[in-house]
């Protein structure tokens, strides 16, 4: 993991900002708004936010409970995650630049403001990102805006689910 500074950090911001747009907007998950959009040569080349998959909005079974989850379930909800639906949207649209991508994540707070994610857990989305070509994933932790290089964040989110 690096945590960005200087140029890097604030274009990851940007980015950063435009998902959390994405997550206010769209997101219709109950447990969590989250948002993702990936990146390549500056450009958006796909975006995602959380919530059923298309065609199943009335069939919502996820809830703010947390108590009716086995604690190593990473996939708490009915939803899609923002980062699959990212990931579906450039490979729909952008097959072609994928590979050697940027995927920016964040999920906001309960008053819908950018909130601090925490360790990698989510299998997952990391898999799919690493089969899908993402170079890196990036997200706001505690000490800044961090960039996790796509197979260090699919290790961390296995050992995470081997605890």
């Amino acid at each position: 993991m690096q945590v960005l500074s200087g140029e890097k950090e604030q274009e990851a911001l940007c980015f950063i900002k435009e998902a959390a747009m994405l997550a206010a907007c769209n997101a219709s998950c109950k447990r969590s708004k989250c948002g993702s959009v990936i990146v390549k040569e500056g450009k958006i080349i796909g975006e995602g936010f959380n919530s059923p998959p298309a065609g199943d909005e009335s069939q919502r079974r996820c809830d703010n409970s947390k108590s009716q989850y086995h604690p190593k379930v990473t996939d708490k909800t009915c939803c899609v995650h923002a980062e699959q639906r990212a990931i579906m949207d450039a490979l729909k649209n952008n097959a072609d630049k994928i590979a050697g991508s940027i995927l920016y994540f964040v999920r906001l707070d309960d008053e819908g403001k950018e909130a601090v994610s925490g360790s990698p857990y989510c299998t997952i989305c990391s898999k799919m990102a690493l089969d899908a070509g993402v170079k890196e994933f990036v997200l706001r932790h505690e000490q800044g805006v961090c960039a996790y290089n796509t197979k260090e964040y699919n290790d961390i989110s296995f050992a995470y689910c081997e605890k």
